[in-house]
């Protein structure tokens, strides 16, 4: 499944391409950094075979020609001394910069933003949309989904190890320590889907542990997140009926919330609008039948060592089961 507008090769993760005022502050002083690094790598060559080049050779000098010795080894004396100064002018100038771009990122006008609480989990990321009203606050997994032009609050924590929150296109990366909650805000100012990962070794399935965000217009949104304050969708056909009937009497419930259900523990991934994502496993396999029945079956084939068990079924139940899932739009 594809999420609405946007092709299965749209997700972008490029920090050469902001998409955000954070992110773009961030490109404007690794940009700095990389003429003055470029500048002194060249000063540094040009010197090398200028020295080569004008290296004295070996002859027999006498004592008339001490002065003249002592003349052309001030001349290197005084290059090394202007360069000295002119590398720490340069050191003076990033550091400078480096104390504006982190005050740059941190006056980001919070207006009217939305507030996520995003935990980090060995290996996907619970979302929480928080509002002041709490029949609207809704829950959902590894896809943020963010109005444009609209700042932005992630309150992020970790529930086990040390996790990393990274989405190049918007902001730079945050840790998450457990045991504290860290701030991060930005504001995406281009509609896009941009992928974000942990950048934080984590565990054996780091790697897949991916999520994103889904930058839309305003109406968009808010259309989509109507949607997510919905309980689940009563089952409309036989085989749909059945498949809930499976996932209600199955271990699924032990760890799965299907908002509308008995099914309401936080172990795992919400599950009430699992088929309005993109990716199931935090974002390791595209959202399709097949994947999903794999997944079920068997989750360590394709992610091991994920806290998920198999699932034993009959190819009728889990068929059934699978025609219920993708009804939970």
């Amino acid at each position: 499944m594809s999420l609405p507008g946007f092709t299965a090769a749209a997700p972008i993760q490029d920090a050469l391409h902001p998409a955000g005022p954070q992110a773009a502050h961030i490109y404007d002083l690794w940009t700095l950094m990389l003429i003055m690094c470029t500048a002194v790598f060249v000063a540094i060559v040009v010197a090398f075979l200028i020295a080569l080049v004008r290296a004295p050779r070996a002859t027999e000098r006498t004592v008339a020609d001490v002065g003249v010795i002592r003349a052309e080894e001030r001349r290197p004396t005084l290059a090394v001394s202007v360069a000295l100064g002119l590398s720490a002018l340069g050191l003076i100038v990033l550091i400078v910069a480096s104390v504006l771009t982190d005050r740059a990122l941190a006056a980001l006008p919070l207006k009217d933003g939305i507030v996520i609480q995003v935990t980090a989990h060995q290996w996907w990321w619970e979302l929480v949309y928080d509002d002041h009203e709490p029949s609207r606050v809704f829950r959902t997994a590894n896809e943020i989904h963010v109005p444009v032009g609209r700042p932005v609050v992630l309150k992020l924590k970790s529930d086990d190890v040390i996790h990393s929150f990274w989405v190049p296109n918007l902001h730079g990366k945050k840790d998450l320590v457990p045991g504290h909650e860290w701030t991060l805000t930005f504001r995406a100012d281009k509609p896009g889907v941009y992928r974000g990962q942990c950048a934080e070794f984590c565990g054996h399935q780091h790697a897949k542990m991916a999520f994103f965000v889904v930058a839309e217009e305003p109406a968009a949104y808010e259309k989509w997140a109507e949607a997510q304050r919905q309980p689940a969708k009563e089952p409309s056909s036989d085989a749909q009926k059945r498949g809930q009937e499976v996932f209600l009497s199955s271990p699924c419930i032990m760890c799965h919330t299907i908002e509308g259900t008995l099914a309401q523990a936080r172990m795992a991934p919400d599950l009430t609008h699992l088929a309005s994502r993109s990716t199931i496993a935090a974002g390791t396999l595209p959202n399709t039948r097949g994947n999903l029945g794999g997944w079920v079956l068997d989750p360590h084939s394709s992610k091991p060592g994920v806290a998920m068990p198999p699932t034993a079924l009959s190819a009728a139940d889990l068929q059934a089961l699978l025609a219920y899932l993708e009804s939970l739009q």
